[in-house]
């Protein structure tokens, strides 16, 4: 059987070279520390390491929104328990202005003051929240309430805040709008002390506008409770909403790590079985070529 002299020199070359990019490829992975460099080294893997990245983008994404909503809620909180305590000492002055026993002097001091509360409430109703919106004015506007020149005061937004998303197609609202904090039935708080004011300022009986004035109060005490539960409702949940990111993150992590990242023990013993092989293979090669052709005839 004749041998060409380029069949004994092909097969150790090509394997060679085979080696020598193994062993590249083996070092440039361990330098990196990363498995795969390129997509068409592996393009399962490499879409699936896309797919883990997007929904990392996306995760933190939903995270700020999650922060910002939490910061909306905690600031509606504080502004309701502030409202809480207004219409605690608001229902305190009425209680004593009720009964008609008060001094004309008394009667122009609790209406002062309840006028004075009412102007805080007013003030309160109308706070910005963090991004410089109404905290209470719903899905439109640039202020919560508006007073017009007789002094009546009106919501001016529209609708409800729209939903911050905090996952794929996960929405929550982080705010309150006026009606559901400042309204209780048909009357709103504003009204009812203003009129119980009034009513103070006017003189006479006042027993018959000071009932209606602790059920108005009363009334509103309640809704602020309502609004304030339903906030506290909802921070809860976002704080399951954070931590449901922050497993998903870490699941996520440990998925990349066992698709993308190098396992250097690994990867050094495999370098160094295919070093020895291509040291052996090199070593064979130059012994060949240095054969003469008396060697092959012998």
């Amino acid at each position: 059987m004749r041998i060409a002299t380029s069949q004994l020199y092909s097969r150790p070359a090509s394997l060679m070279a085979q080696l020598t990019a193994q062993a590249d490829k083996v070092q440039t992975q361990i330098a990196t520390g990363k498995r795969i460099q390129t997509a068409s080294e592996d393009p399962a893997t490499w879409l699936r390491l896309q797919g883990l990245k997007q929904q990392t983008a996306n995760d933190g994404a939903y995270a700020a929104n999650i922060d910002m909503a939490q910061g909306l809620l905690d600031q509606t909180d504080t502004a309701l328990d502030s409202v809480e305590s207004q219409l605690q000492r608001a229902l305190e002055l009425a209680t004593q202005a009720k009964t008609g026993t008060l001094s004309d002097a008394n009667r122009k001091a609790v209406s002062e003051e309840l006028n004075a509360i009412r102007d805080s409430l007013f003030a309160l109703a109308n706070t910005k929240d963090v991004r410089g919106q109404p905290l209470f004015g719903g899905a439109t506007g640039d202020v919560a309430y508006v007073e017009a020149a007789d002094g009546t005061i009106s919501f001016a937004g529209t609708g409800e805040p729209s939903p911050i998303p905090i996952g794929e197609g996960i929405g929550i609202q982080a705010g309150v709008t006026g009606p559901r904090a400042f309204a209780a039935g048909s009357s709103d708080i504003f009204a009812v002390i203003g009129a119980f004011a009034d009513a103070l300022d006017a003189g006479g009986d006042v027993k018959a506008a000071g009932e209606a004035a602790l059920n108005g109060i009363n009334a509103s005490i309640e809704t602020v409770g309502l609004a304030r539960a339903s906030v506290g409702a909802r921070a809860a949940r976002l704080e399951l909403d954070a931590d449901r990111l922050v497993d998903a993150g870490e699941a996520r992590e440990t998925t990349r790590k066992s698709l993308e990242e190098t396992d250097i023990p690994t990867a050094a013993t495999e370098l160094q079985k295919t070093l020895t092989i291509l040291q052996a293979t090199q070593a064979s090669f130059t012994k060949l070529t240095s054969l003469s052709l008396f060697d092959y005839l012998k």
